[in-house]
């Protein structure tokens, strides 16, 4: 497998825009399909058109839920979360209350991790979006990281994409680095300004330090992109000339 055909199955392709439109999902999921990627990410809204479209196939379908502002309104979050799974979603991406948490206020934010969690069962991946961007420092990435872990998460995640400081090595090693330490059953996504095949494989190669070879897979990490996939598509057509 090439690097390319690594990174393309590990691929949640996304499209979270403002002005996303019924069209836009269709394509989204056909290229889903075309490429066999590991999941799609949309607006809730577009939940049940994304598993009509994608019925019969492996990939996944994940919406996002307090997203990108990151409140701490724990109804808001529960009736949000609830609705998108009642439309058939498969994963939830949350936004961790990262404001509540940065101001001390962490039992609020991970309570609303464990309330939802505890909706989605066992049977929908939670991910957690811990907007490291924000939190800045490798101190408060590996604090935040480790409460999430134990709130229930299933995946960190480490950003929305909506802020001008996004993934970066940094963080990633961090976040990996308190997975490994804590032992536990915790994938990670890497989202957020990850557009070329370089960029990726970089991420690849940090997690197969960090984690071990054979570690890194679908079910234990993810890449959050709606432009990766081009770069990808891309090296497999040159790879084939």
């Amino acid at each position: 497998m090439t690097i390319a055909q690594r990174v393309i199955s590990l691929i949640d392709l996304t499209s979270l825009g403002e002005h996303d439109d019924v069209a836009d999902i269709d394509t989204l999921c056909h290229r889903a399909i075309e490429y066999k990627v590991a999941a799609v990410c949309v607006w809730p809204r577009f939940v049940q058109r994304s598993r009509e479209r994608l019925a019969g196939t492996t990939i996944g379908v994940a919406t996002v839920v307090n997203f990108p502002g990151g409140g701490d309104d724990l109804n808001a979050i529960l009736q949000e979360a609830s609705w998108a799974l009642e439309a058939g979603a498969q994963e939830i991406d949350m936004v961790m209350p990262y404001r509540a948490w940065l101001s001390g206020d962490s039992s609020r934010a991970l309570n609303s991790i464990k309330q939802v969690k505890q909706i989605c069962t066992d049977q929908v991946l939670l991910k957690v979006i811990l907007e490291t961007g924000r939190l800045r420092s490798r101190e408060r990435i590996a604090a935040a990281s480790l409460d999430v872990i134990n709130a229930g998460a299933d995946f960190l995640k480490t950003s929305t994409g909506k802020i001008r400081i996004s993934a970066t090595p940094t963080a990633a090693e961090v976040i990996l680095r308190t997975i490994r330490k804590a032992r536990a059953p915790v994938g990670f996504k890497a989202s957020g300004g990850i557009r070329s095949l370089r960029q990726a494989a970089n991420y690849l190669k940090l997690a197969d330090n960090i984690m071990g070879s054979g570690w890194v897979r679908p079910a234990t990490f993810r890449f959050g992109a709606s432009t990766l996939l081009d770069a990808c598509a891309d090296a497999m057509n040159k790879e084939r000339r």
